[in-house]
């Protein structure tokens, strides 16, 4: 990060091994990158940049779905390297991708929300305050039809980028 650079940040963490889930990561950060004062980014697991998570004051976290739960690699960061990234008192927000409607990712977002909350986390996704499209827990995409989501995902990127400079701003 550059000493001239005095926008937020936020982060957009995600596990992808098909590659939907990195596709909407970056659409949520494209909506972020939509709200002045703030500078988002998307990474994986694989190659996060731990002190832009640790200098961001959001963090978005998405997984594939698998066995209506998420990915064995989010459980395991959510279990370990998160504790040491200063998590307390930043903004959360979760999402996933999967295979089928009924395939379990509010059930993915509601574990990583859950643990975001144990950590000190402020979980938000909008709800049903930000009106249409309502977004209760997090944003879910459908293996095939990600287009069909990309507004949605925008909407989601934008109410969280928004609600950071409100809070931190």
């Amino acid at each position: 990060m550059s000493d001239t650079d005095t926008s937020l940040h936020a982060a957009v963490l995600y596990f992808s091994k098909s590659g939907n889930t990195a596709k909407m990561a970056d659409v949520i950060a494209e909506g972020m990158g939509r709200v002045p004062g703030l500078t988002a980014k998307a990474f994986s697991l694989e190659n996060a940049d731990e002190d832009w998570i640790r200098n961001s004051r959001c963090l978005v976290l998405g997984s594939p779905i698998y066995v209506s739960s998420v990915a064995a690699p989010v459980k395991s960061w959510l279990d370990g390297p998160a504790r040491g990234l200063g998590l307390p008192g930043k903004l959360g927000g979760a999402f996933a991708t999967c295979d089928y409607v009924h395939g379990g990712g509010d059930l993915g977002i509601r574990l990583i929300l859950d643990h975001m909350l144990v950590y000190g986390m402020l979980a938000y996704s909008g709800g049903g305050a930000c009106g249409k499209p309502v977004i209760h827990l997090g944003p879910v995409a459908i293996a095939g039809r990600l287009a069909e989501y990309r507004e949605t995902f925008l909407a989601f990127g934008e109410r969280m980028a928004k609600k950071t400079v409100e809070l931190f701003g």
